[in-house]
């Protein structure tokens, strides 16, 4: 299983100080998988003596399939999106396997709307059945990341579902998204994919879990916060423009929806480099 090209941090708000505190690493799936599947990723952390360290995520419009180890105590939890940040306090030893969806990819296994997981953490027995026991028992008997990740794979791979055109339609919306800073309004995503608005909030409440302005808005807001973290200049006008944003106070409202804090808030909070 292939290593995946571990450049960007996006979506780790202040990743340069949580570097020191866990390993991340992520597994580029099979051919079979890659219409559904974004990665496989373990962290790995060892902070016995030291006090428990707070990693605060932008989300990605995924769901993840998530088989967690720390301190004796095993968790296996299917976490739907955020509605807003995610906080996770890791704490002693331990270790994850996560699975991120891609957006739309988790629909075709479950076979329910996506949008009643959203904002929510379940037993993935709950969903997948007693069979996820066996799995979380055979994971933890694995001396790697990359064996674990296999087995993962393996267990996806067996219950492959038939191709679904609406998921499809989904990831080439979302790419939109991704690839076009210009993009600011549902109308612009809808226009772009010949849709209309609401059939298009429609396929998003089924397939993605979250409206389609939550994901525009979120992947201009990871973009914000990692330039911002790399030290990009603090000119809130010329960043707002870089965005697309169509001024300075309505890129500065939306900052602080989605982080919590004002970008000059969330600069002062920054940690310098070591």
């Amino acid at each position: 299983m292939e290593l995946k090209d571990h450049s960007s941090d996006k979506g780790i708000l202040k990743a340069a100080a949580s570097k020191s505190k866990f390993e991340l690493n992520r597994y580029e799936p099979s051919a079979g998988l890659a219409p559904y599947i974004e990665h496989f990723w373990t962290v790995r952390y060892d902070l016995t003596g030291q006090p428990p360290f707070r990693q605060t995520i932008l989300s990605f419009p995924s769901v993840n399939l998530s088989f967690e180890q720390e301190g004796g105590s095993f968790f296996t939890g299917v976490y739907g999106v955020p509605r807003t940040t995610y906080t996770r306090v890791i704490q002693n030893e331990g270790m994850v396997l996560g699975i991120k969806f891609r957006p739309g990819g988790f629909y075709p296994f479950w076979q329910q709307p996506v949008s009643l997981l959203t904002g929510r953490i379940c037993e993935a027995s709950d969903l997948f059945g007693p069979v996820i026991q066996t799995l979380q028992e055979q994971i933890w008997q694995q001396d790697s990341g990359e064996q674990m990740a296999r087995l993962g794979e393996r267990f996806l791979l067996e219950r492959l579902p038939e191709p679904d055109d609406n998921a499809e339609l989904t990831g080439r919306i979302i790419q939109l998204a991704i690839n076009n800073r210009e993009m600011t309004r549902v109308e612009e995503m809808a226009e772009q994919s010949g849709m209309s608005v609401r059939a298009l909030q429609r396929l998003f409440s089924r397939y993605v879990g979250v409206s389609p302005k939550w994901v525009i808005q979120r992947y201009r807001m990871q973009e914000a916060a990692e330039l911002l973290e790399q030290g990009g200049a603090l000119d809130w006008a010329s960043l707002s423009q870089q965005l697309g944003f169509y001024d300075q106070a309505h890129f500065i409202k939306t900052f602080k929806a989605m982080i919590g804090k004002s970008p000059d808030a969330y600069v002062r909070d920054i940690p310098p480099p070591a």
